[in-house]
């Protein structure tokens, strides 16, 4: 299922002229589901996924410690990767998926960074 959802995030920001540069980026036992780039705009997406709707909105997932822990990964990957005139923000995909259809949801600067 998250996988599934990883490729329709994918798919629907492509469409919205994005280019994913980097999927599933480790460090550190944490995890970036998404890294995509338009221009000098670099975004780090985290996506969630749910069937139906008995498990709550999927972004209520994304919880402090999830998003220290994205933030961990961003950094390391912009120290290898990162551009002197790149801007960074994190956004958030969430991923309502009801028998063969998916409705996606993009927020864009879900949150800042806490440094």
């Amino acid at each position: 299922m998250g996988r599934r959802c990883e490729a329709i995030a994918a798919r629907f920001l492509i469409e919205a002229g994005w280019t994913v540069v980097d999927r599933n980026v480790r460090f550190a036992r944490k995890e970036i589901d998404l890294v995509l780039r338009r221009g000098r705009e670099v975004v780090f997406v985290e996506v969630k996924g749910r069937k139906g709707g008995g498990w709550g909105h999927p972004l209520d997932a994304i919880t402090a410690l999830k998003r220290r822990e994205i933030e961990t990964v961003a950094r390391w990957w912009i120290e290898r990767f990162g551009r002197a005139d790149d801007h960074y923000r994190f956004d958030a995909v969430a991923v309502h998926v009801r028998g063969s259809k998916a409705r996606v949801e993009h927020i864009e600067d879900a949150w800042s960074s806490g440094q």
